[in-house]
Parts: structure tokens; C-alpha cells; sequence
């Protein structure tokens, strides 16, 4: 049963929203993976965000370009978390608009917000937010990071042998 759930508003954000699958799958979390559109099929949008919770989803990653508003529409409709990415898309104005439409959420409907294309780091907020009641992800997650150190340290000792 997925536990995360990746939603894009079409295939074409798939580029950018597989860096999430692709994260949640080396962390061995289950996740699912569909397209839905805020605009386009509003009713399926309402009803996938009532059920998720008896699906056994715990934390929703929504991408959208342009106007962006699935991942609000989401949040209107169910209490889990929901983590908005805003996406650069071929009718976007530099981003910004999705960036917006995502972050400037009213009060009460709150969506946490990643970089623009920022999909890894989404799926590394969900994991973070799961880890707090599971003692699993809180390791690979623990460790995950311990790894990025890792490769911090290895580019100081190769920088410090290079000869410019």
C-alpha cells in the first residue's frame, strides 16, 4: 500500500516529478504515481483527496505548472500534508507563476512549497515528515544525509590535492 502519493497535472511534469519516485524508491518507500488535473478533471482531483487517507496515503507530493492549482485543491480537500513542487512548464512565465499560485496558499489551506523542478527534494520532506512516527525512514533518512556530508568531505580532499 503506497504511503506517498506523486500527482503531477500531466505527463509532460513527469521529467521533473520522477526525481521524486526515483527517491522514494531508493529509500524503499511504497508510492503511487498518477496524473490528474486541477482544471481538466476536477471531479477525480476532489475524490483521489477525500480517499487518500483510507488508501493509506500519509503525505501527498503535488506538481503542477503554470497556474499550479492542484496542489491547493488537494490541500482543500484533505488534512494530510500536502507538498507542493511548482514546476517550470512550456506555459509557465519563467516559473514564477507556478512558484506563486503554490506558495501564496490562504490561511487555513497551507501547502509547503519547494524550488522550482525542486520534486527530490519534496519526496526528501516527505520521508522527513513520516520519519517522526517511524524509526525506519528516520534512519535512511539520517543516513541519506550522513552521505551528503560524506561527499562534502571527499570534494575538500580532492580540492586540496588539485593543482590549478
Amino acid at each position: 500500500m503506497p504511503t506517498i502519493s506523486i500527482i503531477m497535472g500531466s505527463t509532460s511534469d513527469l521529467p521533473v516529478m520522477k526525481e521524486a519516485a526515483l527517491f522514494c524508491k531508493e529509500m524503499g518507500v511504497e508510492f503511487e504515481l498518477k496524473a490528474l488535473s486541477a482544471h481538466r478533471t476536477p471531479e477525480l482531483v476532489m475524490e483521489y483527496a477525500k480517499t487518500a487517507k483510507e488508501r493509506g496515503v500519509k503525505v501527498i507530493i503535488a506538481g503542477a505548472g503554470g497556474a499550479a492549482h492542484l496542489p491547493g485543491v488537494i490541500a482543500a480537500y484533505t488534512a494530510i500534508p500536502v507538498i507542493g513542487v511548482p514546476i517550470k512548464s512550456s506555459n509557465s512565465i519563467d516559473g514564477w507563476d507556478s512558484i506563486l499560485s503554490i506558495l501564496q496558499m490562504p490561511s487555513g489551506i497551507p501547502v509547503a512549497t519547494v524550488a522550482l523542478n525542486g520534486a527530490k527534494n519534496a519526496a526528501i520532506l516527505a520521508l522527513e515528515m513520516m520519519a517522526t512516527g517511524d524509526e525506519t525512514i528516520f534512519q535512511k533518512i539520517t543516513q541519506f544525509k550522513e552521505s551528503l556530508k560524506q561527499k562534502i568531505t571527499q570534494a575538500n580532499e580532492t580540492l586540496q590535492h588539485t593543482e590549478l
